[in-house]
């Protein structure tokens, strides 16, 4: 397995240099990274890592800006002093979120978790596992979501809407809670499987198992009730949406 650690502390890579090497001896690293703008230059010109392990503070700014420049495919073990970014990391190709000082335990798990979906020694089975990998997983099956300073993973289908408030992305679940989401909307259609999810107007998505009634509304438009939502809020299928809603809804 070859490892490509970026980390701008030498101490800490030190220590995840002798860890990687008491876990399993035949890993070979191929290099220490200190900076964006080197990480960026190293992984635009040489041979391609199997597993990243990165620190979020670089000398020269936040690692994510390497992701913002490259289209990085590599898995990627985040291993840092702060846990304030665990929700944009998990946005990326994270495999875990290890914080400083590294435990041996917590490796040896994240390791795993890596060999277990990426390691096959089996050509075959690897390309058709990528494959069935990636049709599964084309569209968003969870969102991780902060409440105060803990984090909640929820999965699509407990989703009763998306919506705007105030500007920002709101995740509401099927208990009629809202969420925060670090998304726009126009993400979000790209992200969320069309055959479940329906963007009924600029401010709202709505997932089809939440729908319980829909009856007409002003101006050739549709009014939809959604499960648990009958007297808060008010549901409406855009004009210029209602004949494509209708064809999706009944599919």
């Amino acid at each position: 397995m070859n490892i490509l650690i970026i980390e701008n502390e030498k101490l800490a890579a030190d220590r995840l240099i002798r860890l990687l090497m008491k876990i399993d001896s035949s890993i070979t690293v191929l290099g220490v990274i200190e900076t964006v703008e080197d990480a960026i230059n190293r992984m635009r010109d040489n041979p391609v890592p199997d597993l990243i392990m990165m620190d979020i503070q670089l000398d020269d700014g936040l690692c994510f800006e390497i992701f913002e420049t490259l289209s990085v495919e590599i898995p990627v073990i985040f291993t840092t002093a702060y846990d304030e970014y665990t929700l944009k990391a998990f946005k990326v190709n994270s495999i875990d979120y290890l914080l400083k000082p590294v435990e041996e335990a917590l490796l040896r798990s994240a390791l795993a978790k890596f060999m277990k979906l990426y390691a096959d020694k089996d050509p075959f089975k690897r390309d058709f596992k990528q494959l069935l990998f990636e049709f599964r997983n084309q569209f968003k099956s969870r969102f991780l979501v902060k409440i105060g300073d803990r984090y909640r993973s929820i999965p699509a289908a407990e989703i009763s809407h998306i919506h705007i408030k105030e500007r920002s992305i709101f995740l509401n679940d099927r208990q009629g809670k809202d969420y925060g989401l670090d998304y726009s909307l126009d993400q979000l259609q790209n992200l969320l499987d069309p055959h479940k999810f329906f963007r009924i107007n600029r401010e709202c998505i709505v997932n089809i198992e939440s729908i319980s009634l829909m009856h007409s509304f002003s101006s050739s438009r549709l009014q939809l009730t959604l499960k648990d939502h009958e007297k808060n809020e008010l549901f409406v299928v855009s004009r210029d949406k209602v004949a494509e809603f209708k064809r999706w809804i009944d599919k």
